[in-house]
């Protein structure tokens, strides 16, 4: 009896305590929560976050798109493309026949480059330091590399060749033709025996975002295509034998057009002389465009060679 009563007196007290407790709760958490707790909370520890630069990265500016390139085939064969007031009557010149003779033993073709840092559209290992727009100092991809090519191509056929590789375009484009003209007239003085000159350059077709790289199509071979251009004294500068020189060239025209019928863009006739009242056999001739590759050039130049170099080997004497 006296244990059961010792068991209430516990039961009474342990539920004063818990009642106690509850109060003691209500009225102050943060007390009870102070007393009762033997362990103090870990903090939580979080992974450190990066700041971001204050200082935004420079903007790099997006580079331009070249221009776009279009190939084009231009039909010539025996045609003119006439920029003067002249009548010219193809087939009448063509009849008067050749007016070159080649001197046996002798230089005969003079080979030179009033512009002779134009080059071509860089592809593949065909890369260049650039001078300018389409031009560069670098001989190897520039014009002089299609003159030496032609200049191979000649003396297959036994034909004597001079391949001047002055620089008369750089670094004043201004005056170019007055520079390779003193030059073609020492070559004359040194050589009078020379009957034929060749002014090779690189023709440019379109505008700053489109251009056009002529295409021959002849089986086989990815070639450009090559335009003879002709001067006149429409300018009012003297110069009496163009008619001579252009019968010339159509002589050549010819000549290619049988062997490789795209090859050739009509002869296009223009009011200035050009240099071209210096000598007899005197042309311009344009390989390509600066949208054409190195390679389409060198192509198309050795076609030209093959074709040409019978003809003017036929007018040895």
């Amino acid at each position: 009896m006296r244990k059961n009563k010792s068991l209430a007196a516990v039961g009474l007290a342990a539920a004063g305590i818990i009642l106690g407790a509850a109060c003691l709760y209500s009225d102050s958490p943060e007390l009870f929560k102070t007393t009762i707790s033997l362990v103090a909370p870990t903090p939580e520890v979080s992974a450190p976050v990066k700041t971001p630069s204050e200082t935004a990265p420079p903007n790099t500016p997006t580079p331009k798109p070249g221009p776009s390139i279009i190939p084009t085939t231009i039909s010539g064969g025996l045609v003119l493309k006439n920029s003067t007031s002249y009548s010219i009557q193809v087939s009448e010149l063509l009849k008067q026949g050749c007016p070159v003779k080649l001197k046996k033993g002798s230089a005969q073709i003079l080979i030179i480059h009033t512009h002779s840092s134009e080059a071509y559209s860089p592809a593949g290992l065909d890369k260049y330091v650039g001078s300018g727009s389409s031009r560069t100092q670098d001989n190897n991809y520039n014009v002089i590399r299609i003159g030496a090519e032609l200049e191979k191509y000649f003396e297959k056929y036994g034909l004597n060749v001079i391949h001047d590789c002055g620089v008369y375009d750089y670094p004043s484009y201004t005056g170019s033709y007055a520079r390779s003209g003193e030059a073609v007239e020492k070559y004359l003085k040194d050589n009078p025996s020379i009957s034929v000159v060749i002014d090779l350059h690189r023709d440019a077709i379109g505008s700053d975002d489109v251009i056009y790289k002529t295409v021959a199509t002849e089986s086989g071979v990815c070639a450009s295509q090559l335009m003879f251009v002709m001067g006149t004294d429409e300018s009012g500068l003297e110069y009496p034998n163009w008619t001579e020189n252009l019968r010339f060239a159509l002589y050549l025209q010819n000549a290619v057009s049988e062997k490789y019928p795209s090859l050739m863009r009509p002869v296009q006739i223009v009011q200035y002389r050009y240099n071209q009242h210096l000598s007899s056999g005197s042309v311009i001739l344009e390989v390509g465009s600066n949208g054409n590759t190195l390679q389409e050039a060198l192509a198309a130049i050795r076609l030209f060679g093959d074709a040409v170099g019978p003809a003017l080997a036929d007018l040895v004497e």
